[in-house]
């Protein structure tokens, strides 16, 4: 199992004016703690579960920038960017930019939104989930279009949704033949289809139901002639070590559990992560711990 760390919380000590230097310190962190991906949650607000949008929030293409300069190895990638915020050739452009500058380490990480009073409360269009669905599938066929041969496949795309006249993206991704599409959701139906059909990571909850969802998946990949075994299985987590580590065997127990049901990558976020402690605990005690689950 590897370990990946989502940066989704912007608290910090020392408030907006301590900001860059406590995200770069975090990423230098992250990268040294041998997290095989750093994510940055895109949002314009900070959601409900972490104390609403009167918490701070960064906007994840910059702070991915941040993360990219600060860091040598690790993967980096959108947890996960919101179908609605940006058109699909900025959003390939964005993740293209990302992938040159970092030496070839971006993910696609991308999904059908969900924060509906944010996109409201922002003036940014949210249509309704199906329309979402059929704009997020459109978004990665576009992004496979750009990202295809040396300068993108130029021929033009006419969508439902979208339409490119000449999607041509230069200076093209170093990672070929793209960068690592993952699809957030678990929906039987429409996610785990789209997963089956573009995607070379899935991202799930926690929970039980993970054995039966792969097992969806497993049957959308027979039906798109897919190999199930090449679609990185990855779930979003929290990686809490407690004070003084006291939950650190607890955690490696949880994470344990996680691949049993079939999971390959753990991406979770952690309390306190500022402080870098944390950070160099699950590096020093997790990481190695979990590394032949």
């Amino acid at each position: 199992m590897k370990l990946g760390l989502q940066i989704n919380q912007f608290a910090w000590g020392g408030g907006a004016v301590r900001m860059g230097e406590s995200l770069a310190a975090i990423a230098r962190a992250a990268d040294a703690a041998g997290f095989a991906l750093i994510g940055v949650a895109d949002h314009l607000w900070q959601g409900p579960y972490f104390g609403g949008p009167e918490q701070p929030e960064l906007e994840s293409c910059v702070a991915l920038g941040v993360v990219a300069a600060n860091t040598s190895r690790a993967k980096l990638t959108h947890m996960v960017a919101g179908v609605h915020f940006r058109t699909p050739a900025v959003l390939a452009k964005a993740v293209t930019t990302l992938d040159v500058l970092s030496g070839g380490r971006a993910w696609l990480g991308i999904g059908a939104g969900w924060y509906e009073d944010e996109a409201i409360g922002m003036g940014i269009a949210f249509p309704l989930v199906a329309e979402r669905f059929e704009m997020l599938e459109e978004t990665i066929q576009i992004c496979l279009r750009l990202w295809s041969g040396e300068h993108g496949d130029e021929r033009p795309f006419v969508g439902k949704h979208y339409q490119l006249e000449r999607p041509l993206n230069l200076p093209q991704s170093l990672t070929r033949p793209h960068p690592p599409i993952m699809i957030a959701g678990e929906g039987e139906q429409k996610t785990l289809r789209l997963v089956a059909r573009y995607g070379d990571a899935c991202s799930l909850s926690p929970g039980p139901q993970i054995a039966r969802k792969l097992d969806v998946l497993r049957r959308h990949c027979e039906a798109e002639g897919r190999d199930y075994d090449a679609i990185e299985k990855t779930c979003a987590f929290r990686f809490d070590v407690g004070a003084d580590r006291g939950k650190t065997g607890e955690l490696i127990a949880k994470l344990r559990g996680l691949a049993e049901l079939g999971i390959e990558t753990v991406i979770g976020d952690m309390p306190d992560i500022d402080r870098i402690a944390p950070i160099k605990i699950v590096g020093r005690e997790v990481i190695p711990a979990v590394a032949d689950f």
